[in-house]
């Protein structure tokens, strides 16, 4: 060891000193993992919910549509005035709010695709690797 560094902990400490804390360490990272994996669920779980809300929306706003487009197809027929062409904007308007909800819910919904805590998953399986890779040193 060189002058003037101090050793660290794990480099004064036995073999025996390290495994004695081995278990409170395993058991700490088991914890931190499961409240990782409670978050990133709750977040997918969220994002779901908001991505059927705006597909529910799309899907009443196509409905107001076709409603629209109907009363729109009355009024061509009663009157081919100005009336009609007023229906057929609100209609055109209506449609398109349905295309941008459903746009924005499948884009909520494929970021909650599939409903596994990813990244706590990866985590997990990084710990494992490094304590494979240090138990063979």
């Amino acid at each position: 060891m060189e002058t003037g560094t101090r050793p660290t902990d794990t480099e004064e400490a036995s073999t025996a000193q390290l495994l004695g804390k081995l278990p409170q360490q395993v058991s700490t990272l088991i914890r931190d993992e499961l409240r990782l994996a409670q978050l990133e669920m709750r977040e997918k779980g969220k994002r779901g919910g908001l991505g059927a809300g705006m597909m529910g929306g799309a899907g009443l706003a196509a409905m107001y549509g076709v409603g629209a487009l109907i009363a729109t197809a009355i009024l061509l027929l009663a009157t081919a005035v100005d009336a009609w062409i007023a229906a057929l904007i609100v209609t055109g308007v209506l449609f398109v709010v349905a295309g941008v909800l459903a746009l924005l819910g499948k884009r909520q919904l494929a970021q909650a695709i599939p409903p596994a805590p990813e990244q706590a998953i990866d985590s997990s399986r990084q710990d494992i690797a490094d304590i494979k890779e240090a138990a063979h040193r």
